[in-house]
């Protein structure tokens, strides 16, 4: 009879609460964000750390997880973290970047609480404010299948996480007044791998004493890479030494299996690799990444060398580097490559919106948006970066709390479907998307230099690239059935690339260039999407700890302890005292 009664009272709890521990647990992690002295390139900087450590930790959770990040900042400046392909399903208060939330003030902490909804795959993390990624910040950030899910291959001996970016040996506050001072950033001084300049494989082009990452592994196995560009601007051709990189996996979404002797990574991209360690170990092995489109014989010294060791190897690596593409200006190539990559829609996988993910070719779509980006102007005497003649200016008063609290002026919603004609200006202009909607977004890069575009909130499905102007008839070139689910996708100069879009998650979501100096000087908008409908089912509630700035800054309240909890922090409080009164309910029942 007790545990007749105790089962009713714990399904009676569960029903009301919309949460059982055992089946959405609490991850949680604490992130003290602070400078430290480093010498990646061999010249001592200051660089950006999580509790110490460059890069920062990896933070490692499961589906339907709940994530709790505590950040301290430590900065002598306001900090966001941002959560790089992470949807933030219902809560994007919780995304990270200026137009949601108000930042992060020096010696503060803000709790980060998310649940990592129906999502899989590798991702990761970096500050999205004034710069800071150009000086790191940024960690990976893996969410893997719940038990019940297999994965679409055989379970990997071991996991490793790769970070690979090019790198400046000037810290980003010197960099963005490089860029506010209408300049350019110039060649980076080296591309890190895991914060880590080259190993010397040639010593004209590398001096000594530059400490380099080496990679352990054991002979026969094989290794689940995953592989990120957190760099600045500049595009990355991955490869190792005498082994396939065989693709399993981009940004949540698992890829048709296919083998490469090299990939072209573009700035906030992400990718899965299986590779078997099948070699005989005569020596150590290349781990390289070195820049694309540019003139070799300049950017030589520009190249992100590591160590891959197995466990047996009989000596140090040495020779010539592993070949790049033939041509480093070759972008057919490349764009090839990009169209190669296809979604394994066969697998089980975590999705939001099952229909959608496997029917998007026949999805009607109610809103089209052509965003064109152009070379840097002249914008009131400063130069400015543009989207359909747009610069975007950061609102004074984030674009969701501005909503909560009915400000007036904060922003227009009214960013252009097609570039404008007129003079580019700078406004604080937004997307106005439809709930349910599906958007057609095609991204037309008029630049002389490769772009890389992120969607927050959203795995989008990129269904076409070509170079060229699109037009109408380009639609008949789209993948209908197999195009990858993704959030940052690459786009050729003087090319387009065109993505469909399932505005099912409400909120106020970030559409931006990831390559650095490009976002800095406004080449970004958002998307508004809001439910007619206000209920707390297709979005949270303001979290209980929201910061206060712009035109609300009068109601933030000095803080007197760590952080404040949010709502999700609430939750875990309402959970933390049902199972006290379980307790409670066994004693009595005993």
């Amino acid at each position: 009879m007790a545990s007749y009664i105790l089962s009713w009272f714990f399904i009676y709890i569960c029903f009301f609460t919309s949460l059982c521990l055992a089946d959405d647990p609490f991850v949680n992690y604490d992130f003290v964000v602070s400078y430290i002295t480093a010498s990646p390139l061999g010249v001592p900087q200051q660089v950006i750390a999580i509790n110490g450590k460059f890069p920062g930790p990896i933070v490692n959770v499961t589906t339907n997880n709940n994530v709790v990040v505590n950040v301290k900042n430590k900065l002598d400046e306001d900090l966001l973290l941002t959560w790089n392909g992470i949807q933030q399903r219902r809560v994007s208060w919780q995304d990270g970047v200026l137009g949601t939330t108000c930042p992060i003030p020096p010696k503060w902490n803000w709790t980060y609480q998310f649940q990592v909804k129906d999502q899989i795959g590798s991702f990761f993390y970096f500050p999205s404010l004034n710069f800071q990624r150009a000086s790191g910040g940024f960690g990976g950030f893996i969410i893997n299948n719940r038990d019940i899910i297999p994965i679409p291959f055989a379970t990997p001996d071991g996991d490793i996480t790769i970070l690979i970016g090019d790198w400046y040996t000037r810290n980003h506050t010197a960099l963005r007044t490089t860029l506010s001072a209408g300049k350019d950033l110039g060649m980076p001084n080296g591309v890190l791998i895991n914060g880590k300049g080259p190993y010397q494989y040639n010593s004209t082009l590398v001096p000594d004493g530059i400490d380099y990452e080496t990679i352990d592994v054991q002979p026969g196995k094989t290794y689940r890479l995953r592989v990120h560009n957190v760099g600045v601007s500049t595009s990355l051709n991955f490869r190792i030494q005498n082994h396939n990189l065989l693709l399993a996996e981009t940004e949540g979404s698992y890829t048709v299996q296919q083998n490469y002797t090299n990939l072209d990574i573009h700035v906030g991209q992400s990718y899965s690799f299986l590779v078997t360690m099948d070699q005989n170990a005569s020596s150590d092995y290349y781990v390289v990444a070195s820049p694309r489109f540019v003139n070799e014989s300049i950017w030589q010294r520009v190249t992100g060398v590591a160590i891959l060791h197995y466990s047996n190897s009989k000596g140090k690596a040495s020779g010539p580097l592993p070949d790049p593409p033939n041509d480093q200006y070759d972008k057919t190539f490349s764009m090839n490559q990009a169209r190669s990559i296809r979604w394994n829609v066969s697998a089980s996988g975590a999705r939001p919106n099952p229909q959608g993910s496997f029917r998007y070719g026949s999805i009607n779509v109610t809103e089209v948006y052509v965003l064109q980006n152009k070379p840097a102007v002249t914008i009131n005497g400063k130069k400015r970066t543009t989207l359909s003649g747009i610069s975007f200016v950061n609102p004074g008063t984030p674009i969701r709390l501005a909503d909560q609290f009915k400000v007036k002026g904060a922003y227009k919603l009214d960013f252009p479907s097609r570039p404008i004609t007129g003079p580019p200006r700078m406004e604080t202009s937004v997307i106005n998307g439809t709930y349910k909607g599906f958007m057609e977004v095609i991204l037309q890069n008029n630049d002389t230099k490769m772009q890389s575009y992120h969607v927050d909130g959203y795995a989008f499905f990129v269904v076409g690239m070509d170079f060229g102007e699109w037009t109408e008839n380009s639609r008949g070139t789209y993948n209908k059935w197999d195009g990858i689910a993704r959030s940052t996708i690459q786009v050729f100069p003087g090319a387009w690339t065109a993505i469909l879009i399932s505005l099912d998650n409400v909120g106020v979501w970030n559409v931006r260039t990831d390559n650095l100096d490009s976002w800095y000087l406004g080449q970004e908008t958002y998307v508004r999407v809001v439910n007619p409908e206000v209920n707390n089912k297709t979005e949270f509630r303001m979290p209980d700890n929201a910061l206060f700035c712009g035109a609300l800054s009068k109601l933030q309240k000095p803080q007197k302890i760590s952080s404040t909890a949010s709502s999700m922090g609430n939750t875990s409080q309402l959970l933390f005292s049902l199972v006290m009164m379980i307790s409670t309910v066994i004693s009595i029942l005993r």
